[in-house]
């Protein structure tokens, strides 16, 4: 028997927005069935047209507001909100960093673990161009190669000579790197027929050192008229120290391919993190918040209470950014990731900062942490700094095996967090600092989080 539903496509109601969903969506219900709503806040009382419905929960849209939310701010552009750049434009700052604690507080709550408190969120002085790197598509719009993002679950192209949320010098450089693509005629991809040159372009900017990368991801090995493009863009943009093709051939949604080759400049370029110096290449996984990483390193280490005698493990390591932030305080960390590129570059960067207490090893987090505890090693603390899906079942009993005293976890995901805190609280580790959510990414509502977790 189907249940009838409260609510039918297009059907025009008056609701109540009652909450925000984790992406930032506002929510009203219609006889406890839920509608998701885009660009709503808490509070408002708006007219809203039926988009979609499914069995359970359906979207809508506003298209009149009675009653608006007083945290409710004037957005930049609608296309940001669209491309879902910047979903939670519309909401003001304050309301954001409160957002976002109240998504860490509502898990610990869903999972009976109130008992565990968290900090305000660590925000920024000013929440806007902070993106170190980006990475745009490249399309033909009106006959012409123009850069710019998609409709967020859609193959809809909306062209974008600027993100609110990168660096001002990213923009530029991308702005002036297409005007020479467009001189040569360089021809955009296009999915459908999957012809055409250009698919992306990607800058990187060393926010301190100033330097920045371009990546030519193409779909050919050829690029017609290199030679001159490749000139003309080093003179229209002094900065650029490192000019690279990205090949990518494949029919595919992932940005970029196997092979790099450098076109001009150096194959890395540099930036500081909390005055020490990393090589960040094409393929480097490297915070793309540069402020707020250095915050949210701090606290890592201050959290590990290092006095120089102390064996750290590092697990999900990437290129080394955590574990030599430690390593200047540790008498011994031990870094393990699974892409070999980012321990190659991990074993670059200690060098780079003549630090020699620090072993970098290739491999699954799960599998190396029970190969040491094998082998009888006993750290002190153990840093993780794992995926969205969190830790590993075996990784957790692993860690805990070897006995350490202190577990930092940073995460950028506070459901999985959540979940493995109570595995680890299961084990005998209890959380004994309040979690601190740090504001990685302003106007989007992810938010990444440190947590300390000491033996009881």
């Amino acid at each position: 028997m189907k249940t009838k539903l409260p609510v039918t496509k297009n059907e025009r109601l008056d609701a109540t927005i009652i909450d925000l969903t984790y992406q930032g969506m506002g929510v009203a219900k219609i006889e406890d069935y839920p509608l998701f709503i885009s660009g709503a806040l808490p509070g408002e009382e708006v007219k809203i047209h039926v988009m979609k419905v499914g069995k359970k929960f359906g979207y809508a849209k506003v298209i009149k507001w009675y009653k608006k939310s007083p945290e409710r701010v004037e957005v930049t552009g609608q296309e940001y909100t669209q491309t879902g750049i910047a979903p939670l434009q519309h909401l003001s700052y304050a309301g954001q960093l409160a957002f976002k604690k109240k998504q860490v507080v509502n898990l610990l709550q869903k999972s009976h673990m109130e008992h565990i408190e968290v900090a305000d969120v660590l925000g920024m002085d000013k929440p806007y161009n902070y993106r170190n790197k980006a990475q745009v598509p490249a399309r033909e719009y009106e006959g012409e190669l123009t850069t710019g993002f998609f409709r967020r679950n859609s193959h809809t192209f909306i062209p974008l000579e600027d993100s609110l949320i990168q660096a001002e010098k990213i923009n530029e450089i991308i702005q002036k790197v297409t005007a020479v693509l467009r001189k040569y005629h360089v021809a955009p991809y296009d999915e459908q027929a999957h012809t055409g040159v250009i698919r992306n372009i990607m800058v990187r900017w060393g926010f301190y050192s100033k330097e920045a990368m371009v990546v030519l991801v193409t779909r050919t090995k050829r690029i017609p008229q290199k030679a001159e493009i490749v000139a003309e863009i080093k003179e229209a943009c002094p900065e650029v120290v490192s000019i690279v093709q990205n090949i990518n051939a494949a029919q595919t949604n992932v940005i970029m391919g196997e092979r790099n080759i450098i076109l001009a400049g150096k194959e890395a370029i540099k930036d500081t993190l909390n005055g020490l110096t990393f090589e960040i290449s094409a393929n480097s996984f490297y915070q793309v918040n540069p402020l707020q990483t250095e915050k949210l390193y701090q606290k890592v280490v201050e959290y590990a209470g290092l006095t120089g005698k102390e064996t750290v493990i590092d697990a999900y390591c990437g290129i080394g950014t955590i574990s030599l932030n430690l390593a200047q305080a540790a008498k011994k960390v031990y870094g393990v990731e699974v892409v070999p590129e980012a321990i190659e570059d991990a074993k670059k960067n200690a060098k780079l900062n003549k630090l020699d207490n620090v072993v970098f090893e290739v491999g699954k987090a799960e599998t190396k942490m029970a190969e040491w505890q094998s082998q009888g090693m006993k750290p002190d603390v153990i840093v993780v700094d794992p995926p969205r899906k969190g830790l590993d079942e075996q990784f957790i009993n692993s860690a805990v095996e070897t006995a350490p005293n202190k577990i930092v976890y940073v995460s950028c995901n506070p459901a999985t967090l959540v979940r493995d805190i109570q595995r680890f609280e299961e084990l005998g580790y209890q959380v004994t600092q309040p979690i601190l959510p740090v504001d990685q990414f302003p106007q989007t509502p992810h938010v990444e989080c440190v947590a300390l977790l000491t033996k009881k």
